[in-house]
């Protein structure tokens, strides 16, 4: 792709300030890019970089005040991330679409792909599938029996979907992982083993949805675990049973969610957060890093710790912590001082 700066802010609606005619022909991280390349600037803790950037121009906010003279050209925009990411989709959307059936796969008979759909080699498509329009499903996947794929749906390489899960429209499953295995349900037995408990329920993902790499959504013992519409899984998560996660909830890696419990929606949860079962979590929640979630959470918080407390107690904990060595040894000297005076008084 080659495209002038100015045409380039035409597309985002962008102000430029700087060299117009310049050409932009890559994109980059702020901090590596060279000589043609676009970037953006979007948090504050990367603005230094600006400086020294080597970029031909760089995407910033219409509010951005430089404190320094710059060598790079601007192009301002109401939000630079989402306008890099529309750009990024723009120039992914220009690769060759597949289309079409590679051989060998299996698909059922009595299976209708539409003509628009691609399906790669070593797939498997089970009986009573249902398959939308301009579905992209990858080599090695597996699509179990009564499965149902909506529109514009991308199941990459390796993909696991059991039998009888739903999958909406515009998702996308990243590879490995596995949508529908049997929850993690155990009937203990006197003689101290256990009885496996049919997992008979499904697995519901709605529209917009995408499921990060590895990532194992489990289907309900009864009923339905959902994914509600929007939301967005990074890789390495698990979803146990009858778990409910809500419209445009966001997880990091490696969260790890217990069955049946209930998040609501627009949550943004960090990386290796863990949610104890049975539990709601309300909506507009910021749940920080490795944050354990035992109990019941409500609405509009920031929370981190395991167990969570307000994000604001946590930081101000963590200042008397590192201020406990110190007091120890404070209370040590203290100690000394009074049986110094005990010593003095008796005497």
């Amino acid at each position: 792709m080659r495209i002038s700066v100015e045409q380039l802010a035409s597309i985002v609606n962008g102000t430029v300030e700087g060299d117009a005619k310049a050409y932009i022909e890559n994109y980059s991280k702020i901090e590596e890019a060279t000589d043609g390349c676009l970037t953006f600037l979007a948090n504050p803790k990367y603005t230094h970089y600006i400086y020294s950037t080597k970029a031909t121009a760089v995407l910033v906010r219409k509010d951005f005040k430089p404190e320094h003279e710059l060598s790079t050209t601007l192009i301002r925009v109401d939000d630079p991330y989402e306008t890099l990411a529309m750009l990024l989709n723009m120039v992914s959307s220009q690769e060759p679409v597949k289309k079409g059936l590679e051989q060998p796969c299996h698909i059922a008979q009595g299976v209708n792909v539409p003509d628009d759909a691609y399906v790669g080699a070593f797939a498997y498509i089970g009986r009573n599938v249902t398959i939308g329009k301009n579905v992209k499903i990858y080599p090695q996947v597996y699509v179990g029996d009564d499965v149902t794929i909506g529109d514009d749906v991308i199941l990459y390489p390796g993909v696991k979907v059991y039998h009888g899960c739903k999958i909406g429209n515009r998702c996308i499953v990243q590879s490995g992982a596995v949508i529908g295995a049997d929850g993690f349900g155990f009937a203990p037995k006197e003689d101290g083993t256990y009885e496996k408990i049919a997992q008979i329920g499904i697995v519901i993902l709605e529209d917009d949805v995408e499921i990060g790499a590895n990532t194992t959504i489990d289907r309900a013992t009864m009923g339905s675990t959902i994914v509600r519409r929007g939301a967005k899984l990074d890789n390495l998560i698990q979803v146990a049973h009858n778990v409910e996660i809500g419209e445009n909830t966001v997880m990091a890696a490696q969260v790890g969610v217990a069955g049946s419990t209930k998040i609501g929606k627009n949550n943004m949860v960090g990386g290796q957060v863990g949610f104890a079962g049975h539990i709601t979590v309300g909506d507009n929640n910021g749940i920080g890093a490795q944050s354990g979630i035992p109990n019941n959470l409500g609405s509009n918080l920031r929370v981190i710790g395991s167990p969570a407390i307000n994000a604001l107690d946590f930081a101000r904990n963590q200042v008397y912590i590192k201020r406990v060595p110190q007091m120890a040894q404070d209370i040590k000297q203290l100690k000394q001082l009074i049986d110094e005076l005990k010593k003095e008084i008796t005497s």
